[in-house]
Formats: C-alpha cells, structure tokens, sequence
C-alpha cells in the first residue's frame, strides 16, 4: 500500500475539526433560521384559514385547501430537492428553497381568489418541503463526528420556536391591521437570509469531495482547518465519482440508487419517518377538534393544544442530551411507541380535563423527543450522492401521510373505531417501523458519515 493511500481523506479530516461557534456554529445558527422559517410558513396556514374563509366567505371544503395546496407542494418539494441538492450542491439548493418559499408566500398576500392564492401555496410549499432534507445535508456535513448527533438533534428546537413566533407575530398584527395579508409579507425575512448564506457558508466540503471538484474541496477543507484552529496534517482527496447531471433521468437514478444501495435501510427510513410523524399530525391536525368534541371551551381548546406544541421544545433538549449517549436506534424504540400509548391513554382519560391536560403535555414532550431523532438518524444512514436523496425521499412519505390524516382520522378510524383504538391503530403501524429498524438498520451513533 502506498504511503498516499495511507493518508485520511478530506472528508475524514473535517469530521474530526474541533467544534467553533464561529466557524460551525454559524451553519448551525443559519440553517436553524431556515428550519425556524419553515415552521413558521407551515403553522401559517391554521391562521390563515379562519380568516380567509371569513373574507372569501369560503365553506369548510374550500377552505381546506388553503392548509392542502401548501401539503401537496412540500410534499413534491421534499423528494425533489433532496435529489437536486445531491447533484447542485447543498449551498445552491438550500438558497434556492428559501427563495422560493419566502417569495411566494408573499405573492400569495396579492391574490385576489382562492385559486390564485392555492396556486402560490402549492409553488411556497415545493419551495418548504426542500427546506428541512437540504438544511439537515448542508449541517450535518459541516458538523464534526462527535458532536454530530447533538446538533442535529437541535435543529429541531427551531420548530416550535417558529411556531410560536407565528403565533405571536399574527396576533399582533392581526390586532393591528386587522389584514390577513400582513401576515404573509412578514415572510420576506427568509428571502434576506440568502444573502448572509451566500457569504458566510462555503459548500459543503463532503460534496465537493464526493464530485471530484478537487481544487474547490482543498480550498475548503483548508480553510475550515485554519479557522478551527484545527491539527495541520497532510490529507488526500478519495477518487472522484462520475458526476450526475440534473434531468429528470437524475432525479429518478437518485431514487433508484436509494433501494439499489440498501432496501432494507430505505423501508427503515421511510417507515419510521411514515409512522412517527402521522401520529404527530394526526394529534396536531384534529386535537383541537377532539377537544372542543369532548366539551372544552374553542378558547381553552386552543391553548391546550398550543401547550401540547409548545412544550416540544423541552423535548428536543431532552433529546439533545441523550442522543450520543443512548443512540439514535434506542431513543426511536421507546419513544415512537411511548408517544402512540401516551395519545390513548388521553382519549381514554379526555373527559378529565385535567388529567387529559397532562397527558396531553406528556405527548407533546416525547413526540419532540422522538422527531429530531428521526431527523438526525435518517440523515446519517446514507453516503454523500444519497443523504439528500434519501432524506427527502422519505420526508416526501411522511407528507403524503399527513395530507391523508384528514381523511384516515375523520372519515375512517375515528368514526369507526372510536378515538382510543384509533389511536392504538396509529401506534401499531410505529411498532412495526421500530422493530423493522432494529433489525434492518444499522446504529450511527459516533460513526463517520460516509461518501
């Protein structure tokens, strides 16, 4: 063996870079922003809907589309921008979802219909839906190895701090102007945050290195080595890989190459992400329903479950800490499950106000325990040419999932079985997810990301 080939390769060298705020920290705190963004645009959508349907005088068919074109977008958006990111770069791309989701949600605050205004939802939401696989992409391949886990886990802390600015933002205005529309022009914000990427965030280096773009991936590999201060030591760049190019017949090969490499990881993925997070919108969707079914005030009805959504947010830290020390694969296990059985026993205890209350925190503290690490878990099970294909690909399944939970809870399960089987029935499809993967896929906790 060669003495060269002997050498570690770029992309283990920026693996193991220590930790600086000022160098890794600021991609964390950029990409958190666009995380932040996303929340807020998604959560738009429950005030958005109450007000249009009041100006527009719209029945409760029409106004569901204001909250489904958004769905239907993002969840286009997800498999298409994970794929595109894996072939553009990640800079590119995570410019591009921003742009595209800020601008078009403030077009919408123009329309002058409801089918205009569903038109640019659905283009804002391709936009939204590309955000959260590229963002993951571009932080994870800028985060060292050993703190990997941790920062990845703590994206998700931008998601409830978006959704209650939302919340505080449009009841301020709302109060204020008394015009729905102000509420979509705020979300020019996104679009001002392009210009700090474009000159604070370099490509990610793990791209580069995996294109073959040599002279690109040694500029920042040395550069990131110079500003963490990081041991200065000779490092090889690994044999480049042919180049895909971005046509249709590309975004497809990138699916195709995600069960070519591992099925049984790619039925893992999509499972958990299908399971996990139905169960999350379901409650999400129709708890205020539920509530208001059972006899709770609207007022009350709402705080509750902004309670529920808000106390995430200790949950995500409570996933943080114990992400590198339990692993990703042990945390799924129980809490994926746990928060399915704590959601029935609130349906069987939902004529307690106070009792349903707890229980009803409790969910919202171990689904947010549960959902960052599904995030960071699904970003790492991929090489380099896939992570994004393979995070978008299965964030696309959990969208198509949630654009059905209106029809699976209020026209089927629900009426049907009640609300504690339905419950238990959505409980049953993460119990099969959860013991797929600990069977089928591998543990990433403190392993190198591969290219």
């Amino acid at each position: 063996m060669s003495t060269s080939t002997k050498l570690p390769t770029g992309d283990q060298v920026v693996q193991e870079l220590p930790w600086r705020w000022r160098v890794q920290g600021k991609i964390f705190l950029i990409g958190g922003l666009g995380f932040m963004f996303d929340a807020w645009d998604v959560t738009l959508n429950g005030y958005l809907i109450p007000l249009l349907s009041e100006e527009w005088n719209l029945t409760p068919g029409q106004a569901a589309w204001v909250g489904t074109s958004n769905l239907i977008g993002m969840a286009v958006g997800a498999f298409a921008w994970g794929s595109i990111a894996d072939i553009i770069g990640r800079k590119k791309a995570f410019t591009a979802t921003l742009l595209i989701f800020s601008l078009f949600t403030v077009f919408g605050a123009f329309s002058g219909d409801l089918v205009w205004f569903c038109i640019f939802r659905f283009i804002a939401g391709f936009g939204l839906g590309g955000c959260i696989p590229v963002d993951y992409a571009l932080v994870g391949e800028f985060t060292p190895r050993k703190h990997r886990g941790r920062v990845l886990t703590a994206m998700d802390a931008w998601w409830p701090i978006g959704a209650a600015l939302c919340g505080v933002v449009s009841a301020i205005l709302i109060a204020a102007f008394g015009d729905w529309r102000y509420l979509m022009l705020v979300m020019v914000l996104p679009a001002l945050l392009v210009f700090w990427v474009r000159r604070s965030v370099p490509e990610s280096p793990l791209y580069l290195v995996q294109r073959g773009r040599t002279n690109e991936a040694k500029a920042v590999i040395d550069h990131l080595i110079e500003r963490t201060a990081g041991t200065v030591r000779r490092w090889r760049l690994p044999s480049s890989a042919e180049t895909p190019r971005l046509t249709l017949g590309g975004l497809t090969g990138q699916f195709a190459a995600l069960w070519r490499y591992s099925w049984r990881i790619t039925l893992a993925a999509w499972g958990l992400f299908l399971s996990i997070l139905l169960v999350y919108y379901g409650a999400l969707t129709w708890m205020p329903q539920i509530l208001i079914a059972a006899g709770y005030r609207q007022s009350v009805a709402f705080l509750t479950t902004a309670g529920m959504t808000g106390i995430g947010f200790l949950g995500v830290v409570a996933a943080a800490l114990l992400v590198e020390r339990v692993g990703r694969k042990w945390i799924l296990a129980v809490s994926g499950p746990a928060s399915a059985v704590v959601l029935v026993v609130f349906a069987l205890s939902v004529d307690a106000p106070a009792a349903a209350t707890a229980w009803l925190l409790i969910f919202g503290f171990t689904i947010q325990v549960a959902i960052p690490v599904l995030y960071t878990y699904v970003s790492e099970l991929y090489p380099t040419e896939l992570r994004g294909s393979g995070f978008g690909w299965a964030s696309t399944i959990s969208r198509v999932g949630a654009g059905l939970v209106p029809l699976i809870f209020g026209s089927l399960l629900w009426p049907l079985l009640g609300l504690p089987l339905t419950f238990a029935a959505t409980g049953a499809l993460v119990l099969i997810a959860v013991l797929w993967m600990a069977f089928n896929a591998p543990e990433t906790r403190g392993v190198a990301l591969k290219v």
